[in-house]
């Protein structure tokens, strides 16, 4: 099948996100022009269609690795080349229900005065990329106003047989499931050593530092058991919530080994990572946690282990941000997507540390260096902080016992003592 044919498969849905807090609208492609099934959606679609000049990007082409950079490098070509005017939109299209047939691209309302300077970069981008391109225009049929999509910059014999023919755009309820959450498992979150490392294999030949990263892991994992001795006790929460205070507190307390998620052997790649797509970044930080696991086995044998952030860590931020939307556009409690990973060591305990939005922001001013990205985009927006933190409350197998962090430090680590003696009999 074609890239305009799997693009454009009139079963397929595509979603449209306007704003981080609105729903997003969806829509469908149909040979005929159709009745609205939802005069809502049908009005937002149109409002949101206006009267700019419309185009749809999608990323095709390649492995799973050439498309998450080739998506990545497009949203920085098209926020700094495009007009001012140009506004881009993430754009999703799927087929519901089914798991990896998620393509992502984007939408353009083009407001400029002139239409020359946004098509002549997406000229340049469709020469530099694997890309379809879509334009949209309205028709009026039958007493109602439609709006269309052709394949756009390519003439009818440069396609195959009716894959330029004009398809009627028609809004659709969107589906309850956001379908990011489609391609979350092994994408987004790793459950298994085996994929993770397979997305840095994959990776060799376009950053060397994969191969480095590889060879730590095959050191560190080289005996590799998924068993402890002594209890082991993981500390989570947000930035500025007291995780370092308190596990530094816990392990003169307890006389115990303070262990830290990424591991300290990973520190050097760090920032190479982290400037890497989703699909590359976290299949890095899901291999430290393995490295982590080796290392809490390994100590847990002499004296209980403390460890400051784990995989818990690694899913709920990673979730937050794959699923865009509301607080409720998470995957509900109970799904495959918050199970601890069958091949990891799994901890005696997980605490959460929690502190009141206000509390934390008091505690982050004068921070900021040393964060990742997503570390500092808690501090800006808060529908963010609040879908990383309802994804740590819904990680289960084991699931977190939250704490409040807010009093002293040493209130704290008296409370947590307590629970530690209680649950881990130490």
């Amino acid at each position: 099948m074609s890239a305009v044919r799997l693009a454009r498969g009139c079963s397929r849905l595509f979603l449209l996100e306007l704003e981080a807090r609105a729903e997003p609208l969806c829509f469908l492609l149909r040979a005929e022009p159709s009745a609205p099934s939802c005069l809502s959606s049908t009005l937002a679609l149109l409002s949101a269609f206006g009267s700019a000049r419309l185009f749809s990007l999608l990323v095709h082409g390649g492995g799973r690795v050439h498309r998450a950079r080739s998506h990545a490098e497009l949203v920085n070509a098209l926020s700094s080349r495009l007009p001012p005017e140009c506004r881009v939109l993430p754009l999703t299209a799927f087929l519901p229900g089914v798991k990896d047939s998620v393509t992502r691209g984007f939408f353009l309302r083009d407001e400029s005065t002139s239409s020359s300077s946004t098509e002549r970069v997406l000229n340049e981008l469709k020469q530099s990329h694997a890309l379809t391109v879509f334009s949209y225009e309205p028709e009026e049929n039958g007493g109602g106003q439609y709006w269309c999509q052709e394949l756009w910059g390519c003439p009818t014999t440069d396609t195959e047989a009716g894959e330029n023919q004009r398809l009627y755009v028609t809004p659709v309820t969107a589906p309850q499931e956001n379908p990011t959450a489609l391609h979350i498992i092994n994408s987004v979150v790793f459950y298994r050593l085996d994929d993770a490392y397979q997305v840095l294999e994959e990776c060799r030949d376009i950053i060397p530092e994969s191969k480095e990263v590889l060879e730590i892991v095959n050191q560190q994992l080289e005996a590799y058991r998924r068993d402890i001795g002594f209890p082991v006790v993981v500390i989570e929460g947000l930035d500025a919530t007291g995780k370092t205070t308190l596990t530094e507190s816990l392990q003169q307390a307890l006389g115990a080994t303070l262990l830290k998620s990424p591991p300290q052997c990973l520190a050097a790649f760090r920032q190479r990572f982290d400037s890497e797509p989703p699909l590359i970044r976290r299949a890095f930080y899901a291999l430290g946690n393995y490295i982590t696991a080796a290392q809490i086995a390994r100590e847990s044998l002499q004296r209980p282990v403390i460890v400051d952030r784990y995989w818990h860590s690694t899913a709920a931020y990673a979730i937050a941000t794959a699923v865009s939307g509301a607080v409720e556009k998470l995957p509900a409690l109970g799904s495959e997507i918050y199970e601890w990973p069958s091949d990891l060591l799994r901890p005696s305990l997980v605490l959460l540390l929690t502190v009141s939005p206000r509390e934390r922001l008091r505690r982050l001013q004068g921070r900021g260096l040393g964060q990742t990205e997503e570390e500092t985009q808690l501090e800006v927006n808060d529908l963010f902080r609040q879908k990383v933190d309802e994804a740590y409350k819904r990680i289960q197998n084991p699931a977190c016992v939250t704490v409040d962090a807010s009093p002293s430090p040493d209130q704290v680590l008296q409370q947590v003592l307590s629970l530690i003696r209680n649950k881990c009999h130490l």
